[in-house]
């Protein structure tokens, strides 16, 4: 069975920042996209930041020039480093994979727990 932990998240003053990971246990055949999501009280899930496999990011608007996303296939781990922070950032950090599990088993998608993020301002 796969499980996704995530660490990093925290307390921050705005301004500064924070590195959260991402790590898979289990066994995995392939990761295609890795991906960080945020969750704020009273508001839906939102995407942060995807990776795919071949390495091509994608960013929400809201943190485009501040946060960087960075994966290791060989330690099925995904990174996501934010500068810059805002009290508009605080918010419950998920990570999620969509991963085979054999060579030619379907994509199933995992999620992380969860990590708190809180921005001081």
């Amino acid at each position: 069975q796969v499980q996704l932990v995530e660490s990093g998240g925290g307390l921050v003053q705005a301004g500064g920042s924070l590195r959260l990971s991402c790590a898979a246990s289990g066994s995995i055949f392939s990761i295609n996209a890795m991906g960080w999501y945020r969750q704020a009280p009273g508001k839906q899930r939102e995407l942060v930041a995807t990776i795919t496999s071949a390495g091509t990011t994608n960013y929400s608007d809201s943190v485009k020039g501040r946060f960087t996303i960075s994966r290791d296939n060989a330690k099925n781990t995904v990174h996501l480093q934010m500068n810059v922070l805002k009290p508009e950032d605080t918010a419950v950090y998920y990570c999620n994979y969509n991963a085979r599990l054999t060579a030619w088993g379907r994509i199933y998608e995992y999620w992380g727990q969860g990590t708190q993020v809180t921005v001081s301002s």
